[in-house]
């Protein structure tokens, strides 16, 4: 029987791809092509199957060790890291439906496993009101859609998406199934020239007609309305998403640190060196409690609020963070050959995420009120 990954093994790894990742990131951030190195090397290492269960031919990782390995790539790369995650967060919650609900989803993990499959998320796009039309024939759907933000799309096997079919007898419901991004039906648009994070390759993606078949639903749930499946997503997914801009932010600080540590003894410098790290800290703290509630959390409204309460943390921590890594290294932060330029704007990507900060404010506050949530 496989051994599952130790974290030591992980961690090794991870500085491994991070330094792979690192030769060509200035690269892809200027040209806007996907980091294919990167991608190449986690594949090595068997990272696309590493969240998959032992038992379904995986590695049977914590989620908290992959999101240390993110964390370390994201140092080096970003756009490798957060591409990665998006594959991460879809295995882990497929797992975790699979162990604990029994849901059919071991079908998708031992492919993951055994054909190394690359998988693509558009959940951030889609979120619960879920775009795209299906329309019922013999055997199944047709699916008529465009997805936006589907990163690692070039090299992606099955895009993780959703679409709304028209019931006769309940209305409009959100139908979750695995696509193929290969094949009639389906195409890739050039879209993502964007101002950080360029090198994920979240292109849109445009399905025509595609048939879903019936075998392939994995899960049904009201429009726009809260579910468990997306409890189950906030309370594990956003722990390996934010792990990528937590290595952005440490990627930063190590960098101003290296480029100011020999100059004069300058109080000014010491205190905005202890702001950094003071924002840093809190997003370390932050997204420890994510790691916490991904690994033993139950979900719920709860769980989901303080989940989204911690994303909004995050975010809000690690910007300042790398804003003050620019403070810290001073104008020469500007030139894009040191990195904190790119690191800047990458980080910018850390607001865009559901839940944003206000939808974020709204669900925290009704949850302490015990009011619906679907108001």
């Amino acid at each position: 029987m496989a051994q599952t990954d130790s974290s030591a093994d992980w961690t090794g790894k991870a500085e491994r791809i991070a330094a792979i990742a690192a030769e060509q990131a200035a690269v892809h951030d200027a040209d806007d092509s996907f980091v294919a190195e990167g991608f190449a090397a986690l594949d090595e290492a068997g990272f696309f199957s590493a969240l998959v269960p032992v038992e379904l031919g995986g590695g049977g990782a914590r989620v908290g060790e992959i999101c240390d390995a993110l964390r370390i790539i994201g140092g080096a790369c970003g756009s490798t890291a957060l591409a990665a995650s998006m594959h991460s967060h879809v295995v882990a919650v497929a797992a975790w439906r699979w162990k604990n609900q029994g849901a059919p989803t071991d079908g998708l993990l031992k492919r993951v496993a055994a054909e190394r499959l690359k998988l693509v998320s558009s959940g951030g796009s889609d979120w619960l009101t879920s775009a795209g039309t299906l329309e019922k024939v013999e055997g199944g759907f047709r699916l008529t859609a465009r997805k936006a933000f589907t990163s690692g799309s070039p090299v992606g096997d099955l895009l993780a998406t959703s679409a709304v079919y028209d019931d006769p007898d309940e209305g409009p419901v959100v139908l979750h199934f695995p696509a193929p991004l290969k094949g009639e039906g389906v195409s890739i648009a050039s879209t993502w020239q964007v101002m950080g994070m360029r090198g994920t390759g979240s292109d849109d993606v445009v399905f025509d007609g595609l048939f879903i078949p019936d075998g392939a639903i994995l899960g049904r749930r009201p429009q726009g309305e809260w579910h468990m499946l997306f409890h189950i997503i906030s309370m594990i997914a956003f722990a390996l998403i934010y792990s990528a801009y937590l290595g952005v932010a440490e990627g930063a600080r190590d960098r101003s640190l290296a480029m100011v540590r020999k100059r004069p003894d300058n109080p000014q410098l010491a205190q905005l060196a202890g702001e950094m790290e003071n924002c840093l800290l809190a997003a370390r703290l932050a997204h420890r409690r994510m790691v916490e509630l991904a690994e033993t959390g139950r979900p719920g409204p709860e769980t989901t609020s303080e989940a989204m309460q911690c994303r909004t943390l995050v975010a809000d921590a690690v910007i300042a963070a790398v804003t003050k890594a620019m403070e810290v290294a001073g104008g020469a932060s500007f030139y894009r050959k040191i990195g904190l330029e790119r690191a800047f704007r990458e980080i910018q990507a850390a607001r865009f995420h559901p839940l944003q900060e206000k939808p974020q404010l709204d669900l925290a506050g009704r949850v302490a009120l015990g009011w619906g949530i679907d108001g």
